[in-house]
């Protein structure tokens, strides 16, 4: 009888490496995934999930989900997470996506968050960009997705966000840029209220009324992309939509003085070219 067949060197060295490249991957998991539990346990254990959320439903200007209007609730889903009343709190689509381009960039670039995992980093994290914490965020998702609705996330995570200029939570900007509640606002203003957390400092009005009026076609451009309206009522908001404008400079000492504008934005009409290069390339998810 003929001896075995010999495997071929190459093909040899091509699976020894592949196994080692596995085995490194599991071991970097592994290293992370404990840490990463460590953290959450030792942030939970200062004060648990249940007592902030608790602290944030007990402030004066908390809003509940029935007091947003629809537009802007759709406006938030499709631009931060559009797979967000599907998924368990993680996205495993937008977490490979965002992995390959933080491997381009060889930086942290794009985060994959969904909507929860932000609200884990707004109730017990900081916000520095870390494995450790991004490894600790998903025991929190985990567990916030078993004790609260989805409903009940949205609501929390809106009312949680930075919007610049000193606004925590929708009800601060939306009556702090608009003088309006978060169920009046004009569905331009929500548009541009849903686009301002991807980059408060970038995006607030009171920082660069361009920017922020290009954030907002932004915001329309996703809805249509995800089908949340057409092309058509995407052109209404802009055209026939309005902003009621209080010019000021954010949450202390803002003046009180109001206009309105209709079909523009703080009086300055702005086109954006449709292939224009994206201003902030991680709002596409």
């Amino acid at each position: 009888m003929r001896g075995a067949k010999r495997r071929h060197p190459v093909r040899r060295f091509i699976f020894r490496l592949c196994l080692l490249m596995l085995l490194a991957a599991a071991g970097v998991g592994a290293f992370f995934g404990v840490n990463g539990y460590r953290m959450y346990q030792d942030a939970v254990s200062r004060t648990s999930i249940e007592e902030r959320v608790e602290e944030i439903r007990a402030k004066e200007d908390f809003t509940d989900f029935s007091e947003m209007s629809d537009f802007y609730i759709e406006a938030v889903i499709s631009v931060e997470d559009h797979r967000f009343m599907s998924h368990p709190g993680i996205d495993p689509i937008a977490v490979v996506r965002a992995a390959w381009a933080d491997i381009q960039a060889m930086a942290f670039v794009e985060g994959g968050s969904t909507i929860t995992q932000q609200l884990a980093k707004n109730l017990l994290f900081t916000q520095e960009k870390r494995m450790v914490r991004k490894a600790a965020e998903v025991f929190a998702v985990f567990d916030m997705e078993k004790k609260y609705s989805k409903e009940e996330i949205f609501e929390l995570y809106v009312n949680t966000a930075n919007f610049g200029s000193g606004y925590e939570g929708i009800h601060a900007a939306s009556t702090g840029y608009f003088g309006k509640l978060p169920a009046e606002v004009t569905d331009y203003e929500a548009a541009m209220l849903a686009g301002v957390p991807n980059a408060p400092s970038v995006y607030s009005p009171d920082i660069s009324q361009e920017l922020a009026a290009r954030r907002v076609e932004l915001v329309l451009q996703s809805m249509v992309r995800h089908h949340v309206i057409t092309r058509e009522e995407a052109e209404e908001v802009r055209s026939g939509g309005s902003v009621s404008c209080i010019y000021g400079v954010g949450a202390s000492g803002r003046k009180q003085s109001e206009t309105v504008v209709s079909g523009c934005f703080f009086g300055k009409k702005v086109t954006v070219n449709s292939n224009e290069k994206q201003i902030n390339q991680n709002m596409v998810s």
